[in-house]
């Protein structure tokens, strides 16, 4: 008999592990379940399509042959409402039934809303979906005065489509730089200046109190908890995601702020898995748990647990260098590995443009952030992986050409 493959969410982990299990498998049975209306497309770029940049072809990955193609079972618009892991059973909103020898997770999360009055006025947007590019790009189009929310990777693209779209914006940031939990003021100071070039002015120390509408209803203002008033008729927020995790509640499946995960991508309940970003995901070079939602890692995860899926592989490790970038100034900006969690950093400005910052944790780099030259992203990952003993060289990482023979050299005796 053909072994049943069950997988809820359709992004780039719940696509990769359909097309790895079809390819170890091909006799298998693959159902891939999502409750967005379109199959894969492309995360990364919907940002540049909401800034006006691309059309909507090039966004879409997959069209429905492509499933068709495979013998992939695709549900579109379909809310899964519970799991029986007992029975082997996956539930719908409509009352349909899914039965499974192996399952997936890759349900995602959804945007957090902001716990202040009047954020779900018309006019403020979270940016997650395609279907969220387009309203944001209809909008854009006709907003005049913008407001930004959010100090991280996801708030500064609402704030680079504002640009795009000549809305004149205030980015409210609650600490007094952007992304802090990753970049010192050196080299968040870069960020500060190219938004402010592009007509974004970044305020420090802010937030939302409260936001203030029209009578229909529409986004007018911002107040924050200093008493400030930044006036907006489109406003972005990116603060963070609810993983979709509601309906695995009795199912005896482990979460923690998402699904707990091996370095196998297997719960602790047999025959059922997970990746992508709701992964909390045991990482065999840090040693311990993380989380990371990065495009290339939610591949690589859907791909892994697409392998370890398939009844008699033998089990492989998600091992893996995560990265971002960012490509909306005339600078490059890429963080990799887990550039916040270290305990000691080393960084060096080189320019008014460039700039580099690495992470420690246990002797080892661990992450980092590159601004302006990105020429040496491979040698610092590939240290990564190899998990060595580096702290003690903090300088020659810091050189523009980091030369690794130097660090193989034994250290000199004083």
């Amino acid at each position: 008999m053909s072994t049943s493959h069950v997988i809820v969410g359709d992004g780039i982990a719940g696509s990769s592990a359909a097309e790895t299990i079809r390819e170890r498998d091909p006799d298998a049975d693959v159902t891939v379940i999502t409750d967005e209306g379109e199959a894969l497309y492309n995360r990364i770029l919907i940002k540049e399509f909401a800034k006006g940049k691309l059309p909507e072809a090039p966004i879409s990955i997959h069209e429905p042959d492509w499933y068709e193609e495979r013998d992939v079972d695709l549900h579109l618009n379909t809310h899964v409402t519970g799991v029986d892991t007992d029975a082997h059973e996956v539930y719908t909103h409509e009352g349909e039934s899914f039965e499974y020898d192996k399952l997936l997770i890759a349900t995602g999360g959804t945007p957090i809303q902001l716990p202040v009055d009047n954020s779900d006025a018309d006019g403020i947007h979270h940016f997650w979906t395609f279907q969220d590019a387009r309203k944001i790009r209809e909008h854009a189009d006709q907003a005049e005065k913008g407001i930004v929310v959010g100090a991280g990777l996801l708030g500064i693209d609402l704030a680079a489509i504002c640009a795009a779209q000549d809305i004149e914006a205030n980015y409210l940031m609650r600490g007094n730089r952007w992304w802090r939990y990753a970049l010192s003021l050196d080299g968040a100071e870069i960020i500060h200046d190219a938004l402010e070039e592009n007509g974004v002015t970044p305020v420090f120390e802010s937030g939302v109190d409260h936001f203030e509408t029209d009578d229909d209803g529409h986004v007018t203002a911002a107040v924050d908890p200093n008493g400030d008033r930044y006036e907006g008729d489109f406003c972005g927020i990116a603060i963070g995601l609810d993983f979709n995790i509601e309906w695995l509640q009795d199912s005896g499946i482990e979460t923690d702020d998402g699904v707990v995960v091996d370095e196998y991508m297997q719960t602790n309940v047999d025959d059922v898995y997970a990746a992508g970003d709701i992964t909390q995901f045991h990482d065999t070079i840090l040693g311990e748990r993380a989380q990371n939602g990065a495009w290339g890692s939610a591949k690589e995860q859907g791909a892994t647990a697409g392998r370890n899926m398939v009844a008699d592989s033998e089990a492989e490790e998600f091992r893996w260098v995560s990265s971002y970038s960012i490509t909306h100034f005339d600078f490059p900006f890429l963080s990799f590995g887990h550039p916040t969690l270290g305990e000691e950093t080393a960084e060096r400005k080189y320019s008014d443009s460039e700039w580099r910052r690495l992470a420690f944790k246990n002797g080892q780099l661990i992450g980092g952030v590159l601004i302006g030259d990105l020429s040496q992203q491979s040698k610092l990952k590939q240290l990564i992986r190899e998990e060595r003993q580096v702290a003690d060289q903090k300088e020659l990482l810091l050189e523009e050409d980091i030369d690794l023979e130097k660090l193989e050299a034994p250290a000199q005796a004083e």
